[in-house]
């Protein structure tokens, strides 16, 4: 297995969904984009089963897929670069992207 570092490329809106969909106790609260993430923040990934201090366990469990493919050496044949992927959470309101790098260092997981 590789390390993998996840980097929050982009945390997004959608107003018209918020609108139309979300109650009215959350929007008035000033709804925006996801607080739990930053543009450029990143998490360092060492075991595909141990999620990163800090890191949103809803966020986790939906790139989680992505996430071992490329930590087991899998590239996506529709990215530019290899041992890369863009993934996101299933946010249907503020999704976050996220951009999954395998590091080229191996190491042994339990």
């Amino acid at each position: 297995m590789h390390k993998c570092l996840i980097t929050v490329v982009k945390r997004t809106i959608s107003p018209d969904l918020i609108e139309l969909y979300l109650n009215d106790n959350y929007r008035n609260r000033g709804f925006g984009p996801c607080e739990l993430f930053n543009e450029g923040q990143q998490f360092l990934v060492e075991n595909a089963n141990t999620m990163p201090p800090g890191f949103c366990a809803w966020a986790w469990v939906d790139i989680h897929r992505e996430l071992v493919a490329v930590m087991s050496g899998g590239d996506l044949e529709w990215m530019k670069e290899k041992g890369t992927a863009l993934t996101c959470c299933t946010d249907g309101f503020r999704p976050v992207i996220f951009k999954l790098t395998r590091l080229e260092e191996e190491f042994s997981q339990p």
